[in-house]
């Protein structure tokens, strides 16, 4: 079993975990957690961790990791989570990070949110070769749920070019308008 697939297996445990863990809801205030460490057949570790927390006020967060490594300098980690408070609001994140014996890494991520007054995307990633170039991306978008109005921004950076941005703001009706002060 490779990298890949050991890496599969344990995030599917952890998530697992993590849904359980929901379905069979501790009392109010309370939280669960598995951790587990294991050899894997690509002759590292995989390590899985799992937590679920509910607030006294209602509010639930449930996380979950996974790591997997192969015992040749190549690891892999994968997370998540996911938190609803107790009016309603949501917020989940993701993330992906991976290292190689060459010395080469990446890593890439995604948020988002929503409640009463709006909501809130972002996603981003990095990378850096064997030859310690780097490059990054991030994209980020925000809506007013009162106004209707919008917020898309982006950014890059490579080390020829250094870092470029943009940022456009829209109406309610998807129309590009100024952008307002800060």
């Amino acid at each position: 079993m490779g990298l890949s697939a050991a890496l599969s297996a344990a995030v599917s445990v952890a998530l697992a975990g993590a849904l359980l863990a929901t379905g069979f809801a501790a009392p109010a205030a309370e939280a669960a957690s598995r951790h587990v460490v294991r050899a894997n057949a690509a002759g590292g570790t995989t390590a899985t961790k799992a937590v679920v927390r509910q607030g006294h006020d209602g509010g639930i967060r449930a996380r979950g990791r996974a790591t997997a490594t192969d015992g040749q300098g190549n690891a892999r980690t994968v997370s998540g989570a996911s938190t609803t408070g107790p009016n309603g609001a949501t917020a989940v994140r993701s993330g992906e990070a991976s290292r190689h014996a060459d010395g080469s890494a990446e890593r890439s991520g995604s948020f988002a949110a929503s409640g009463a007054k709006g909501s809130v995307e972002s996603s981003g990633s990095r990378s850096k070769n064997a030859d310690g170039s780097v490059t990054a991306t991030r994209n980020a978008s925000a809506t007013n749920t009162a106004t209707g109005n919008s917020v898309q921004s982006t950014a890059s950076y490579n080390q020829a070019t250094g870092v470029t941005r943009s940022t456009t703001c829209y109406d309610a009706g998807g129309v590009v308008m100024n952008c307002p002060a800060r």
